[in-house]
Parts: C-alpha cells; structure tokens; sequence
C-alpha cells in the first residue's frame, strides 16, 4: 500500500535524516554502481556510532569555475518575496540547460542553502542550477508551494538569455517534499488553477524533465492523508477536502505526454514508503513516459546526503541528463 508512516517522530526523521545514514566505505564502491545498503535502520545506527559514514559536506567550497549569486528574487505573492541561489559556470558563452532545485522539509521547513553542494557539483559540469525557496505551509496551505514552483520555471524561461539557459532545457529536482513539488511541476502544466500569481505570466511553467529524490506522489492513502505533514500542507482534513488532496497528489495528473523521469528511493525509508516510487513508475510506464528507476536497496529517507549515495545519484542525474537534454531533442509542447 502507498503511505507514509504515521509517527510523531516522522518531521525530525525528515529533517536530521542526514545525520542518522548508515556508514560506507568510499574506496569500495564504485560511484556508477549502486551502493551497498543495509538490513535495518538499527544497523544504520549501529554503523554510525562507529563513526564511519562520510558526509556530503553542505559548505563546500566554491570553485573558481563556479559564480554563485544569493537572494535573486525570481516572484513576489502580496508581501513575500520569493528568492532564489543561482550557481553557473563562469565563462559561458552559450545556453546550457537550466536545473531547478527544490528542498524538502516537510513543506514547512528546510532552506535553498540545503541544495548547495547539488548546486555547485552540477555547475561545475556545466549546467546553470537555481536552488528555489518556496511558502511554507505555515504561510500559505497548497496550492501555494506548488504556485512557487512553478513561477520559478517561469522566470527561469523569462531570465533565460540574461542567465544563459536554453528554456526548452529545464528540468525540475527535488527530495521529499521537493520532490513532490517538482513531480506537481512536471505533470501538472496543463492545469491553470496551480500557475498562481507570483509573476511571470507569459511564460509556460512546463518543463523537459523531473528528477525526483523520495518524494511522495499519493497523498489519497489512509496513512498519508492523516499524517500532520500533509494535513499541515493542504490545510485541511481529507473529510474537509478531498478533491484537494487529489489534486495535490502528482499521480493524479500523470499522462502521456509528461516529461521523462529519474526517480530515486531507498528500500528502508519509512517516512515516504518505497511502495510511493514503485506506483509512480508503474504509472508512468502504463502511459508510455521515458521513465529511470533507482531502487536503492538497503537506504533510507534523505539518503543522498551520504557521499556515496549523493556521489552514485550524481552519476545517474548525468546520464539522464546526456540522455534527455541534448539541445535536438524535443518533447510534446516543448515551449
């Protein structure tokens, strides 16, 4: 069944999960192949206690092949301010395609800083990254993260000569939560009642890919639409708004022409259930969209922040990349 864990424990679980991954040893895992999991999350922590696990560092320094801009506002809803971290390859003479960056947190916490080492790893391989903050349901219930999404795929195609993107070439990523704000992004651009009004009109919000790291993609299950993070999301109860919670849910709006997919999800993860990515990719094979599965046995929620985890996801988002990004490819209402 897709669901999510009903645990108190879950919001920290999905914040710190970082800090509680299983330890590997680096010089025995090639990055191309997957990486060696775990039976249990008690063996996780058994393994962490022993203080082997490298980390992705979240502060990694910026090379000099790498310009990094802070604070670009790319929306603005009422009095919010919506921001953006932009990291591009210095020198660029050309358009390169364009990667959106959305962090997890429940939709009510995290931070674009939280995207920075994706951000400079990508750019120093040659692609322009924006790392997007978004309303916090705290703020604003849905649809309002969903809006900010998408306005920031708008202004991305609006900046895009001043940036140097290609805005036939953007893709949108994210964890968790992100990753259910980028799968809404990708599936859902023929719904005008999630554009908003955060700027940018005239452009479209859809986009060429999606990269999606754990996020959840039912939020109809029994589990999911009682859990606090998703009832905080919406802003109501399933009894109370059960359209809502569908149209909320990215596998409502899967069809044909969707863009291609990289999914990655980790066998242990018990905050967003494996059994989430195993009915997504499902669905995008039954209606004929290009999709990549990484089932990563042995790994939990957030496992990318494990240097061999991130190092192997890396590797793949590349591939992808080559794959589906080349400048002669096009996609159904590639705009």
């Amino acid at each position: 069944m897709n669901r999510f864990r009903n645990t108190n424990a879950a919001p920290a679980f999905l914040l710190c999960t970082l800090v509680f991954l299983a330890p590997i040893k680096l010089d025995t895992v090639a990055a191309d192949e997957p990486p060696e999991g775990y039976s249990s999350t008690t063996m996780i922590k058994l393994a962490i206690a022993a203080g082997q696990l490298k980390l992705v560092d979240r502060d990694l320094p910026v090379p000099e092949s790498v310009q990094v801009q802070e604070g670009i506002e790319y929306g603005r809803v009422g009095d919010v301010s919506l921001k953006l971290d932009l990291y591009s390859p210095k020198g660029i003479a050309k358009p390169v395609a364009g990667l959106i960056f959305i962090h997890g947190g429940g939709w009510n916490k995290g931070k674009r800083g939280d995207y920075r080492y994706y951000g400079v790893r990508l750019a120093e391989r040659g692609y322009v990254v924006a790392s997007i903050s978004y309303r916090f349901s705290s703020v604003a219930v849905y649809p309002a993260a969903v809006e900010d999404a998408k306005c920031a795929v708008r202004w991305m195609k609006k900046n895009a000569a001043a940036i140097h993107v290609d805005p036939k070439r953007i893709v949108v990523a994210g964890g968790s939560a992100g990753g259910h704000l980028s799968m809404m992004v990708g599936y859902s651009s023929d719904v005008p009642a999630l554009e908003g009004n955060g700027g940018h009109q005239d452009f479209s919000s859809r986009v060429r890919a999606v990269v999606n790291l754990y996020g959840p993609v039912d939020l109809t299950t029994p589990v999911a639409r009682s859990h606090e993070l998703v009832t905080g999301f919406i802003g109501a109860t399933h009894d109370e708004a059960p359209d809502l919670y569908r149209q909320a849910s990215p596998l409502t709006h899967v069809t044909s022409d969707d863009p291609p997919t990289l999914t990655f999800h980790g066998t242990l993860d018990d905050l967003v259930m494996i059994s989430q990515a195993d009915a997504l990719t499902n669905k995008l094979k039954n209606v004929g969209v290009e999709t990549s599965y990484e089932r990563l046995e042995g790994w939990p929620h957030a496992m990318d922040a494990a240097q061999v985890v991130n190092d192997y996801c890396l590797v793949r988002m590349l591939s992808f990349f080559d794959q589906h990004l080349t400048p002669s490819r096009t996609v159904a209402g590639d705009e």
